[in-house]
C-alpha cells in the first residue's frame, strides 16, 4: 500500500444536492468517471456532465421503487477490493470489476423525517440501506477508497486532490472513513431509538446515542480540560438552536448555564406574562414575573444583585428595547431569547463580549425527552423530569388553607424549585423569587441559605425588613423532620408546597399547624442532581 492513491472513478449517489453540481465539475474536469444512481444522476446530467447508471455497470435495472440498485457485487467488488493484492487484483478482472476510488453518499432523510412527525410507514421507506452499505465498504478500504458523506467535505476533498495531483493521503482517507463511520453510527442510533419510542421500550436491551459536532470549546469547565458541543439532530429550541448574534464564543459553562435558564424560564407560558429567569452555576438566582419584561427582568434582578453579575439572561418573550437598556447595566453572560427587536439588538451592539442568541420559540416543558448522565463503566439513561402539578393536583394538609394569591406564588415557586439543584427550598413573594437555597446537603442548610439570601436582597433594596416575611415556600423533596419547615417559617414563610410522603408527615403538618402556616402536598417530588 503507498500513502498517496489516485482518484479515477467515483460513485456519486446523494439525497442532498447541495454542492454536488460543482463536485461533479471539479470531478470530471480532472478526467474522473462518475457513476450514479437515480435522481443524481440526472441532476449531473442536466448539468450538461456524462454519467454512467450504475444499472448500466450491474446489468441489473434499479427495482423495488429503489431498494435494490447498489447491493451488487460490481459495486461492493469495487468498493472492497484491495488493490495491492493479487488474488482481489485477480478476482476483479475474471469478473469485469472497475475499482470504484471515490464514494459521495449522504443518506435518506430519515431524521428529517421524523422531525416532521410522518407516519410510521414514511419513517420506515426512509430508512437507507444501500447507503450505508456502501459507506461501511468504502470506509473498511480507506487504503485505497475515500469516502464523503458530508457536504461539508467536499471542498475538503478537492483541495487535497489538487494538492496532490489528483491523489489522496492515507491520512486524508482515514478522516474520511471516520466521519463515515460516526455518520452511520448516528444513523443507526436514530432509527433504534425511534423504533424503540415507537414500541414504547422503556429500557432497550442496546442503546445507542449519536451526535454532530457544533463546535469545539476553549476548554470544559476548567481550562485543563478539553470539551466539545454536539447536537442531537432534534429540533427543540434552545442553545443547540439558537442562532447567535453577537458576542464572543460559547464556552462550555456559558452552553450549560443557558441551557439551564432556558429550560427554566419556558415553564411561564409567554401567554400568561413576561418572565425572566437569572443563572448562574446552573442554579436560579433569580426568577420572576412581570406586567412587563422590563418587570420580570428587574425583579428577577433584585433577588440576588450579588449572583446575577455575570450570569445568564431567558426570556420567555421577544427581547425588547427597555428590558436591554436595564440588562446592559451590569456585566451579563448570554442572554438567550425567542426573538428580539432591532432596537434591542443595537443597544446591544454597544456590548460586544455579551451573547446574545435568539430561537425559534421555546421549548416544551412536557415534551418527553431522554436524559443521559455518564458514570463510571457506563450511562444513566431516564426520562427528562416533564413533571407537572395543577392547581387540582394540590392537597392541603393543614387547617389553614392557602389564600389564591398564595396559592399563585405556591406554584410559581414549585416551577421554579424543579429546576433548583437538590435539595432545593425557594422563597418567592408576588411572583418573584426571593431567596433560593441550592444543592445543600440538608433541607435545613437550604432553608437556612434561602433566607441569607433575603436578607441579603433586603439589605441591598433598603428594605425594613425581609422580603421572606410573608413569602410562599417550595420544597423539591418531602420535609423529613419539621426543622427544615420550621427554618422556613422563621424566615418569614407563611405557606408550604412539598411532595409529602416522608414516615413523618404528620409530625410536620403538626408542627405546620403550630406555626400557622398553610401547606399543600404535590405527590411529586422534584430531585435535581
Amino acid at each position: 500500500m503507498t500513502d498517496l492513491s489516485p482518484v479515477r472513478r467515483a460513485l456519486l449517489s446523494v439525497s442532498d444536492k447541495t454542492g454536488l453540481i460543482e463536485l461533479g465539475q471539479a470531478l470530471a474536469a480532472r478526467g474522473v468517471e462518475l457513476l450514479s444512481t437515480g435522481g443524481t444522476a440526472k441532476a449531473l446530467r442536466d448539468a450538461g456532465l456524462t454519467v454512467r447508471d450504475v444499472a448500466e455497470v450491474t446489468a441489473f435495472p434499479e427495482m423495488m421503487d429503489g431498494r435494490v440498485k447498489t447491493l451488487h457485487p460490481m459495486v461492493h467488488g469495487g468498493l472492497l477490493a484491495l488493490r495491492d493484492n493479487a488474488e482481489h487484483v485477480a478476482a476483479m478482472e475474471q469478473h469485469g470489476i472497475a475499482g470504484i476510488d471515490l464514494l459521495v453518499v449522504n443518506l435518506y432523510p430519515f431524521e428529517a423525517t421524523v422531525a416532521k412527525g410522518a407516519a410510521y410507514d414514511d419513517c420506515i421507506e426512509n430508512i437507507d440501506i444501500g447507503g450505508p452499505a456502501m459507506i461501511r465498504a468504502a470506509s473498511k478500504n480507506h487504503a485505497f477508497v475515500n469516502v464523503v458523506v458530508d457536504v461539508a467535505d467536499y471542498d475538503a476533498l478537492l483541495a487535497e486532490m489538487a494538492a496532490n495531483d489528483g491523489q489522496t493521503s492515507y491520512a486524508f482517507r482515514q478522516r474520511l472513513a471516520q466521519t463515515a463511520y460516526a455518520r452511520t453510527a448516528a444513523y443507526d442510533a436514530a432509527v433504534s431509538n425511534w423504533m424503540a419510542g415507537q414500541l414504547a421500550l422503556e429500557a432497550p436491551r442496546r442503546r445507542a446515542f449519536a451526535g454532530e459536532l457544533k463546535q469545539t470549546l476553549r476548554y470544559g469547565e476548567n481550562s485543563h480540560q478539553q470539551a466539545a458541543f454536539y447536537t442531537d439532530g432534534s429540533n427543540r429550541p434552545g442553545v443547540g438552536t439558537a442562532r447567535q448574534l453577537q458576542g464572543k464564543e460559547l464556552s462550555y459553562n456559558n452552553i450549560n448555564d443557558t441551557d439551564a435558564a432556558f429550560e427554566l424560564v419556558a415553564e411561564f407560558a409567554p401567554e400568561n406574562g413576561p418572565a425572566c429567569a437569572i443563572i448562574k452555576h446552573a442554579n436560579p438566582c433569580g426568577v420572576a414575573l412581570g406586567a412587563t419584561l422590563s418587570e420580570a427582568y428587574q425583579k428577577a434582578f433584585d433577588c440576588d444583585r450579588t449572583s446575577a453579575f455575570g450570569g445568564i439572561v431567558a426570556l420567555n418573550q421577544p427581547l425588547d428595547a427597555e428590558t436591554a437598556g436595564k440588562i446592559v447595566e451590569i456585566f451579563t453572560e448570554v442572554v438567550i431569547a425567542p426573538g428580539a427587536s432591532d432596537e434591542a439588538i443595537a443597544i446591544f451592539a454597544a456590548k460586544k463580549n455579551l451573547r446574545l442568541l435568539l430561537t425559534d420559540g421555546l421549548p416544551d416543558p412536557r415534551q418527553p425527552i431522554v436524559a443521559m448522565k455518564q458514570v463510571a463503566g457506563g450511562m444513566l439513561v431516564q426520562d427528562k423530569d416533564v413533571g407537572h402539578v395543577d392547581l387540582a393536583d394540590l392537597k392541603v394538609v393543614t387547617r389553614k388553607a392557602p389564600s389564591d394569591a398564595q396559592m399563585a406564588d405556591l406554584l410559581f415557586a414549585w416551577k421554579v424549585g424543579k429546576h433548583v439543584k437538590s435539595n432545593a427550598i425557594v422563597y418567592v413573594k408576588d411572583g418573584a423569587t426571593v431567596g433560593v437555597g441550592a444543592g445543600q446537603m440538608s433541607r435545613l442548610d437550604s432553608a437556612n441559605v434561602a433566607a441569607a439570601k433575603a436578607g441579603r436582597m433586603a439589605t441591598e433594596l433598603g428594605l425594613r425588613e425581609s422580603p421572606a416575611k410573608g413569602c410562599a415556600v417550595a420544597s423539591d423533596a418531602f420535609f423529613p423532620f419539621p426543622d427544615g419547615l420550621l427554618e422556613a417559617a422563621a424566615a418569614g414563610g407563611a405557606c408550604v408546597i412539598q411532595p409529602g410522603g416522608s414516615m413523618r408527615d404528620d409530625e410536620v403538618i403538626k408542627a405546620a399547624d403550630e406555626a400557622g402556616l398553610a401547606m399543600v402536598f404535590t405527590g411529586m417530588r422534584h430531585f435535581r442532581h
